[in-house]
């Protein structure tokens, strides 16, 4: 696992993907080059699988992680900016590195608000 300001620094540069990424683990779900980045250098790739898991249908969806300062964090999904959570998930304990993430799962495709 890279430092948090590596992966800061890291993700900066993710402006659009030249390629799509799926596994079978996350069913349709696709992803981007800043997502593959992201999850390589913070070994998170738990949080593919927990976001592709809620299977959702929402055309657009933003999540988001936030993590305490007790290491516990909440993962959240809603369909814009000003509406109501759909999915609230507490999670007890995580390593990820930085203090929040936010994604965009615009039909199917998983990416960084900045590669939208």
């Amino acid at each position: 696992m890279l430092s948090k300001k590596a992966i800061e620094n890291g993700l900066v540069q993710f402006t659009g993907t030249e390629q799509y990424y799926k596994n079978e683990v996350l069913g349709p779900m696709v992803y981007t080059d800043g997502v593959k980045y992201l999850h390589e250098s913070a070994d998170c790739y738990w949080l593919l699988v927990t976001i592709s898991s809620y299977r959702r249908t929402e055309p657009f969806q933003l999540w988001e992680l936030k993590v305490q300062e007790n290491r516990s964090a909440i993962l959240t999904m809603k369909e814009d900016s000003g509406e109501p959570y759909l999915v609230n998930q507490k999670i007890p304990f995580t390593d990820f590195p930085l203090d929040e993430i936010k994604f965009y799962l615009i039909d199917g495709v998983l990416l960084l608000p900045s590669e939208y």
